[in-house]
Order: structure tokens, then sequence, then C-alpha cells
């Protein structure tokens, strides 16, 4: 039991993460669409490995960081004013994306489509502060400690997460392919929403270690 809470906490960290529709769960969609389900798993197989060492230096980093009570505060209160910021440009500044026509995807060799997964997955940077952010807010909470089993346990839920998720949009996307229009076109709102609760939760939390 005292390994099941982190598998399952990255999991569900990782679910949250990817499932808005982004440039490599729709990539993976549109591969199974247009070229088949082996090549978009090919696909998703190597955007998973890519995850599985960004997740693992995230969590080693956090556990550097955690050490230093003055740094995590400090993250916290940068937090919280990065997270501000994107809440008031998100649901006062940008303009609502507009849905794009489907683009071509060539047919494309498995192990091009491997390394396509690790390239895409490579270029997306936010999930080590993502999961940095995760793992020192769930040590706060005692849900996590940094011990080598209970790290590799939730490197292993976030492999496990992602994967899932991703391969929900190749199983599922012809049938939530309207939805996934309305998610891009109110996409800001959501994700305004999102950041202004992780801003409130951050300042409770500094409001807690400077007054509590």
């Amino acid at each position: 039991m005292a390994l099941f809470t982190p598998l399952l906490s990255g999991f569900i960290a990782a679910a949250i993460g990817i499932i808005p529709p982004g440039l490599i769960n729709m990539t993976a969609a549109k591969i199974n669409l247009k070229e088949g389900k082996k090549n978009a798993l090919w696909f998703v197989t190597g955007a998973v490995l890519v995850i599985f060492f960004q997740v693992y230096v995230a969590v080693l980093f956090a556990r550097v960081i955690d050490n230093r009570p003055d740094v995590v505060t400090l993250l916290r209160e940068v937090g919280f004013v990065i997270f501000s910021i994107l809440t008031i440009y998100f649901l006062f500044i940008a303009k609502e994306p507009q849905s794009k026509k489907k683009s071509k995807i060539k047919k494309s060799s498995k192990k091009s489509r491997f390394f396509l997964g690790m390239l895409l997955s490579g270029l997306n940077f936010f999930p080590i502060p993502y999961y940095v952010l995760v793992s020192v807010t769930l040590a706060s909470y005692h849900l996590f400690a940094f011990e080598n089993n209970t790290i590799f346990t939730f490197v292993l839920g976030s492999v496990l997460g992602s994967f899932a998720v991703l391969y929900s949009y190749i199983a599922f996307f012809g049938r939530i392919e309207k939805k996934t229009d309305y998610l891009m076109r109110n996409m800001n709102t959501i994700i305004g929403s999102i950041t202004g609760l992780v801003a409130i939760a951050t300042l409770f939390n500094i409001l807690n270690y400077y007054f509590g």
C-alpha cells in the first residue's frame, strides 16, 4: 500500500498534464487515422520513453530542492506570480483559438514515427517544471517521499498515465473529435481557470508559510 499512493499520484498527475489537446496527443490521433494503429503506437512509445527520463530528472531535481525550504518558498512565490499572469492573459487578453483543418500526414515507417515521438516529446519542456511542482507539493502533504523505491514507483505511474491517455486519444479520437473542437475553441478559458486555481492554492501555501 505504501507504494500504491505514489503510483496512483504519478498516474493522475500524468493524466491531468496530458489530457488537454496538445501537439503530442493530437499528432498520435492523426497518425492513427492516416497510417493506422501500429504506427501511432510506435509514436506513443517514443514519446513515453522521453517522458520517463523527464519525470525522473524532475523528481531528482525536486529532491534537491525539497531539502531547502527557502528555495521551495521562493519557487512558490515565483510560481504564484507566473500563474497569476497566465490567468490574466488567458482569461482577458488572449484571443480564442480557431479550430484548424486536419493536416495531412504522409505515410512513414514505424522507426520514423518512433523517433518523431521522441523528438516532439523532447521539445516539450513543460513536464520537468510540472513534475517538480507536483512532487514537491505531494511531499509537503506527506503523500510522497524522496526515496528510491517511491521515486521509481511515481515515475512508473507517470509513464503508465501518459501511455493510457495517449492510447485513449488513439482509440477514441473519432468519437471525441467534436468535443475536442469545442475544447480547442474554449481552451483559453479552460487553461485560465486551471492556472487561476493553481495560483490561489499557491497563495494559500505562501500565506500559511509566513503566517501559519
